[in-house]
């Protein structure tokens, strides 16, 4: 009984952020079809406007249960620009996590509403998550030959022509970084090797389609890239091995304490432009990044290992930035459960928006 009792609390760690946080979606779906309505004969870059401030709403509730609930301690390396910028972010992928990162390191500059991610295609079947990141200008892409040039370089277009903020992340690696697969780890390493690049032990060989894509058509309006490498405390196993980062639900789990993120910002006049030479900054970039996880998680001197060179400076995110978007939403989401009627449309909501939403980023994408 005892057991039952650890495993039922254990378990409810994760399913009431997760219940929350999917059981407000049909409230904010209606919420911004309303305002997309409304804005259809308005100029475009005043619909991103206030679409950039409810996708605000929404992540800031998402990071109240990933920062406030979890009691994640973050560490920053590096000055974080207290100003928005139009950037592309570079980062090191391991888990299913990461892309909450940028979200906390978004927050903190109050740009988190601007934020739109470069995606693996699968998941633009989520259900109504998928579609509403396509719309707010998240890129699905397909990994080497299957990779959709034409549709990247018409969303990107279709995003800086019409003046909408940009916090642009993309995962160079093309897919996570697990210890465990080593199949995953060996190829990578081979076609380093093979392209006379250096092998990397705690990441994967960068690709460099995607990013280049981007600067190429971001370059007027970008003011700098953002260069950040990401260690999880706690992912060593006893006998000093790497485990796998944590995924989403360990992490609702309180399963890691610490976040050690490492920030450097770029000018944009130091990246080369020549796609041959902009393959070797990005691999150059992801060797320095290889080089401080391998001093984080082996290193035997104890100034250098489970940190990142520089000060590491504890960032804590006060509830005034979360608490009252968990607020709103909860109070748009009640009134639709407490009557027939109300439970009806949230149902038809998820069904609907999720069967039009597969439409729409198959037409659309």
């Amino acid at each position: 009984m005892l057991l039952s009792l650890v495993v039922h609390t254990y378990s409810l760690r994760y399913w009431f952020p997760t219940t929350v946080m999917l059981g407000t979606a049909p409230a904010y779906l209606l919420s911004w079809g309303v305002w997309r309505l409304l804005s259809v004969v308005l100029p475009a870059r005043f619909y991103h406007k206030i679409d950039d401030r409810l996708y605000c709403i929404y992540q800031s509730m998402v990071l109240f249960f990933f920062e406030n609930y979890t009691g994640v301690e973050i560490v920053i390396y590096g000055d974080i620009p207290k100003n928005k910028e139009n950037v592309i972010y570079l980062s090191n992928h391991q888990c299913t996590a990461d892309w909450i990162i940028a979200d906390m390191l978004a927050i903190r500059q109050s740009a988190i509403g601007h934020i739109r991610y470069v995606l693996k295609d699968g998941l633009k079947w989520l259900p109504l998550y998928g579609w509403y990141f396509s719309q707010h200008g998240g890129i699905f892409v397909r990994r080497s030959a299957k990779f959709n040039e034409k549709a990247m370089r018409k969303k990107l277009l279709g995003q800086t022509r019409c003046g909408a903020p940009m916090y642009l992340v993309i995962f160079p690696e093309g897919t996570r970084y697990n210890p465990e697969l080593k199949n995953v780890i060996a190829d990578s390493q081979a076609f380093a090797a093979k392209e006379g690049l250096a092998v990397l032990k705690h990441t994967l060989t960068p690709r460099v389609k995607a990013s280049h894509i981007a600067m190429e058509i971001m370059k007027d309006d970008l003011d700098a890239v953002y260069d950040v490498t990401v260690a999880y405390e706690g992912t060593l196993d006893s006998s000093g091995r790497r485990r796998p980062a944590p995924s989403m639900a360990e992490f609702l789990c309180k399963e890691c304490p610490r976040i050690h993120i490492h920030f450097d910002r770029v000018r944009v006049k130091d990246i080369p432009s020549e796609s041959v030479y902009f393959r070797r900054w990005m691999h150059d970039r992801f060797e320095t990044k290889d080089r401080m996880l391998t001093d984080f998680y082996e290193s035997q001197d104890p100034e250098k290992r489970f940190r990142f060179p520089g000060e590491g400076r504890p960032s804590p995110l006060g509830l005034s930035k979360t608490l009252p978007s968990l607020i709103i939403l909860g109070g748009l989401t009640l009134p639709l459960l407490l009557t027939e009627s109300g439970r009806k449309l949230y149902v038809r909501t998820w069904v609907y928006g999720t069967l039009l939403g597969w439409l729409w980023v198959n037409v659309f994408p």
